[in-house]
């Protein structure tokens, strides 16, 4: 029977729907976690846990090999077990290995694997009596095996050995095996800095402002339109937050009340950089979940007309939900099919953020490593040239349209805006910026602004 109150047997189940599923990892552990009545302590442990596990998986699994018998294939579940308890010996230094271990065999006991408990006690505590020899192989495979050492696809490792060097790939993988900190941009449409600073400390909430050139700090993200309405750099000066501590999220009520929203500072270059101005009319061709389209309304205080589209009609009920609780009134919701088919006005300005392969956010998103594959690229870099010239048939005469996505790689980035240039002649590439998370210190993306 499942205790609410056990970190790794709540830890133990997600890992196992993980791979009977198809969901991801994150909310899997969203779900658990709403569940279960767990301390702040063990709430963390879990998570801890669970994204660890996911994370350092390769890594795992090639410890398991070196003590089980390659002809014998572990059941899953098993599996699971070992790597949770190898994990906690290896790379959680808040638990005692004995502990870990001894855990680690009452869960199988719990999950009826009584005849198994032997092998998995065995196994770890033959890693107890290695630890030391153990630690050094694994600092030695994150220089002679990155891809093994740091439980990365091995292709992609060497893609972005060739892209960015030997020594930005390691900074990569590092940042990437790293928990990700949690942003927050404030909400001025409901409040400013200063009121929402203020019921933070009342919340229990730790935060700090984040300062990147990007942000208006050290140069404008802006292009000088000189139309009126236009957000100047010093309002971004104080428009992002770090949440350095703080209760569970969903219990504050400034969340609830839409005085922020949760969302890394790369994600605020591509609206920027649009600079929609007040009274005009934006589409916002890929809109879910809805981040950039209400920091969009932000920028245009309410003024004018948004029309956010996704092509999953299913996620236009999060940019719903998310454009209501922050007072995004300016926003009009409709599915891709919709805008296509109907004989709409054209828009001054287009935002397209692109499906893409999510290079840019693995350190988020743990599960992505394991289901991205190379093929994958090439289909997607498909789509997002097919979204780019349709967009350019939708805008006005001196019209912008931002592209941008949260991928690493040029053939997603790059490579798709000169494709779309050479198409298309009328058009120009005003500016873009790769930001990358070994330079940059948040998510990857990509942002390009282009005028006809």
């Amino acid at each position: 029977m499942l205790n609410d109150q056990n970190p790794r047997q709540i830890a133990a189940r997600v890992l196992s729907q993980r791979l009977t599923s198809g969901e991801y990892t994150e909310n899997l552990l969203d779900i658990a976690l709403a569940a279960a009545r767990l301390s702040p302590v063990d709430r963390g442990l879990c998570h801890e846990l669970v994204c660890g596990v996911v994370r350092w998986q390769k890594t795992l699994d090639a410890l398991i090999e070196r003590k089980t018998d390659p002809k014998r294939e572990l059941r899953p579940a098993l599996r699971n077990l070992l790597r949770l308890g190898l994990y906690q010996i290896f790379f959680l230094d808040r638990i005692p290995p004995h502990a870990a271990v001894h855990e680690t065999v009452e869960e199988a006991k719990r999950a009826g694997y009584h005849s198994q408990a032997g092998l998995i006690n065995a196994i770890l505590r033959a890693y107890l009596r290695e630890t030391d020899e153990i630690k050094k192989i694994l600092a030695d495979m994150k220089i002679s095996q990155p891809a093994l050492g740091w439980s990365h696809p091995g292709w992609l490792v060497e893609k972005w050995r060739k892209n960015f060097g030997d020594a930005n790939t390691l900074k990569l993988l590092e940042w990437n095996n790293t928990p990700p900190k949690t942003f927050a941009r404030v909400n001025t449409l409901k409040t400013d800095a200063a009121k929402l600073t203020e019921r933070w400390r009342e919340e229990n909430v730790e935060c700090d402002f984040v300062r990147r050139d990007f942000l208006g700090r050290a140069g404008s993200p802006l292009p000088a339109d000189g139309a009126h309405g236009v957000t100047r750099p010093t309002d971004f000066e104080n428009l992002a937050f770090e949440l350095k501590s703080h209760p569970p999220l969903n219990s504050l009520g400034s969340l609830r009340d839409g005085w922020f929203y949760l969302q890394d500072p790369s994600t605020l270059v591509a609206p920027a950089l649009l600079a929609p101005q007040a009274g005009e009319t934006v589409w916002d061709a890929c809109a879910a979940p809805g981040g950039k389209t209400t920091f969009l309304a932000q920028l245009m205080n309410n003024h004018g007309k948004i029309v956010a589209s996704d092509l999953d009609a299913n996620r236009l009920k999060l940019v719903k939900e998310n454009c209501t609780r922050l007072g995004a009134a300016c926003v009009e919701i409709l599915p891709s099919s919709t805008v296509n088919s109907r004989t709409l006005a054209k828009f001054d300005r287009i935002l397209i953020d692109a499906p893409c392969s999510n290079t840019g956010v693995l350190r988020r998103r743990v599960d992505l490593r394991w289901r991205i594959q190379a093929a994958e690229i090439e289909r997607l870099r498909a789509t997002q040239l097919d979204l780019l010239n349709h967009a350019a048939t939708k805008l006005k005469p001196g019209g912008v349209i931002v592209y941008s996505t949260c991928s690493l790689e040029p053939e997603e980035n790059s490579e798709v805006v000169k494709e779309f240039l050479a198409a298309n002649p009328n058009f120009k590439l005003e500016s873009e910026r790769q930001l990358l998370p070994f330079d940059d210190g948040v998510d990857g993306a990509y942002v390009a602004r282009l005028k006809n």
